[in-house]
């Protein structure tokens, strides 16, 4: 899997893209509610397909939730899991 700040960098980037954020993505701790930010749920799925995209994964049904995508944190843990799967 890509380095920390990589990884970091392209979740950063999908939410930029499809994260519908009311706040700028660069400024956001790792930790900050995406919800609260103001990212839907219908962008939510947006960018849970750009994630499976640029990560060449695929997010199983134990996965879809609204913590996993609630914070750049979540989705990079997430992201960990799969990758050892």
């Amino acid at each position: 899997m890509r380095n920390l700040e990589q990884v970091e960098a392209q979740i950063r980037s999908v939410l930029l893209a499809h994260g519908r954020l009311n706040r700028e993505v660069s400024s956001l701790d790792v930790s900050t509610d995406l919800y609260q930010s103001g990212m839907t749920s219908h962008a939510s799925v947006n960018v849970m397909l750009a994630l499976e995209g640029a990560f060449d994964v695929e997010f199983p049904d134990h996965l879809l939730k609204r913590s996993v995508f609630g914070s750049i944190e979540s989705i990079h843990h997430a992201l960990n899991q799969l990758a050892t799967t």
